[in-house]
């Protein structure tokens, strides 16, 4: 299975709460595309507070619109320098292959 989660890092002036209802737009977004019931059963996300991270799991299609999605509003609503977003290697693969 291709495991796809990203990694939404925010810097310190970016309230998670904040970041997690603009989530939850995209979240909005893709039920208009795939509806309620396909977006319960694909997305998967998590919230650690601590490190001011939010990780959202888009290896299916859901994840990914809504990724893209999310992205998109965060660009829009904070600025490209307000957060990172990356792909998490896989568990196992490859250095390089994790890199590409």
């Amino acid at each position: 299975m291709n495991t796809a989660v990203y990694r939404f890092t925010f810097d310190r002036t970016i309230r998670l709460p904040e970041a997690e209802q603009t989530l939850h737009l995209a979240v909005l977004g893709a039920e208009g595309l795939f509806g309620e019931a396909q977006v319960r059963m694909d997305l998967s996300y998590h919230i650690d507070e601590p490190r001011r991270v939010l990780l959202v799991d888009g290896s299916n299609k859901v994840g990914a619109a809504v990724i893209r999605m999310f992205t998109a509003l965060l660009l829009r609503e904070i600025g490209s320098q307000r957060f990172t977003v990356r792909r998490v290697p896989e568990v196992g693969a490859h250095p390089r292959e994790a890199a590409a």
